[in-house]
């Protein structure tokens, strides 16, 4: 089936220039439901997720029923950008795509919707059979994967997908890990440093003396963490009386990941429960609160698995060659395999992401929207 090159480039082109930041969705998904709808699905859905994710709208799940008598798939995208994302303007330059100016591209993940878009455009077109499909395009993704999280999976009949969300080409990732997330608030007490700093304790030396021993950065081959943020204090001249971190930890391993979380707790109270006070003067004792929350659950996939040989086997029927690999972020596959939905990932050839020079090449586009075909249309797949 051969491919509308120059179809395909003026899409993705048009939808880059859609301006999409995280929260304003409002445009693309107006366009999206356009697109889709000439192309005649069983259904456009567009959930109620808009008061939890502060979005200008849902996500969305395109229902296409198909004719062959195999089991749904679906493929997941989303429609949100990372800033700066104001008045893009797409450059080609031969087959490449970059940003014209200032902005991401928005390839990321655009390069997907554009690759789905096509593929039942030819389908649709050339009244080939295909299985049953959906497309579930989500708000929100690059701000904590919130659209995802606030979609009730009830609404996907599909029981397992790809998520068209990964830098590079020919890759599907079968791994990734696991995230807590945590907010470290330390409590001291406020003083004039100038006139009675014995009466103050500062929340600022606590923190640091605990930021000293806590474990940090790359902590084995499968787990790492990090401290993001510190905020407090109100003056120089004030013992700062609270201070607020921002921390995360991720591990492939769901023993690892608790016992370097609980490891960062235990060094935090360990520290207030060490504070003296030397002086006899202050007036108060320091305390801390530590809130723990998931930020996303572990996603592992195994060879032998049917979402993984189903697009072994897709990729061998176009005589594609795909390399199998674990990734260090979290993304929406993530949260659909928490709901039992097994999810892959498959790179899009978009390279450069989060900057402004992002760039993708059209023949990337070109081959994933074979690959998305043929996972479509392949009985053996």
């Amino acid at each position: 089936m051969k491919i509308n090159r120059e179809r395909l480039a003026a899409n993705f082109i048009e939808l880059c220039e859609i301006d999409s930041p995280s929260r304003r969705e409002g445009r693309i998904s107006r366009r999206l439901q356009q697109i889709f709808q000439e192309l005649e699905p069983a259904a456009i859905i567009e959930d109620d997720s808009a008061p939890l994710t502060g979005s200008e709208c849902g996500n969305l799940i395109i229902r296409f029923t198909g004719t062959l008598d195999l089991p749904p798939i679906f493929f997941s995208c989303h429609m949100d950008t990372v800033e700066p994302a104001d008045g893009v303007q797409v450059k080609r330059v031969g087959d490449l795509f970059t940003s014209a100016g200032d902005t991401v591209l928005g390839s990321d993940d655009k390069s997907g919707i554009a690759a789905c878009i096509e593929a039942m455009r030819l389908l649709r077109e050339t009244r080939r059979p295909f299985r049953p499909v959906e497309f579930v395009i989500t708000t929100c993704e690059e701000i904590g994967l919130v659209g995802a999280k606030a979609l009730d999976p009830k609404l996907i009949n599909a029981r397992e997908g790809y998520a068209l969300d990964s830098s590079g080409f020919a890759r599907v990732i079968t791994h990734a890990p696991a995230a807590n997330r945590f907010t470290i608030t330390v409590n001291g007490v406020a003083a004039h440093a100038g006139l009675h700093p014995e009466w103050g304790v500062s929340a600022l030396i606590l923190a640091a003396r605990a930021l000293a021993q806590v474990p940090s950065g790359k902590i084995d081959e499968e787990t790492t963490t990090n401290f993001g943020t510190i905020s407090g204090g109100t003056a120089s001249n004030i013992v700062p009386e609270s201070v607020v971190i921002e921390g995360e930890a991720r591990s492939h391993s769901k023993e690892k990941l608790t016992r370097v979380t609980e490891e960062i707790r235990d060094i935090f109270n360990n520290t207030i429960a060490d504070w003296t006070d030397s002086t006899g003067s202050a007036q108060g004792e320091p305390s801390v609160n530590f809130e723990l929350r998931q930020d996303f659950p572990m996603m592992q996939l195994q060879r032998e698995d049917p979402v993984l040989k189903r697009v072994e086997a897709a990729a061998r029927s176009i005589r594609m060659e795909l390399s199998y690999e674990r990734a260090g972020g979290g993304s929406d596959a993530n949260i659909f395999n928490g709901h039992g939905l097994a999810t892959a990932i498959i790179a899009t050839g978009m390279t450069n992401v989060h900057s402004t020079k992002e760039q993708v090449e059209l023949q990337d586009m070109v081959d994933l929207t074979r690959l998305l075909i043929a996972l479509m249309t392949e009985p053996s797949c």
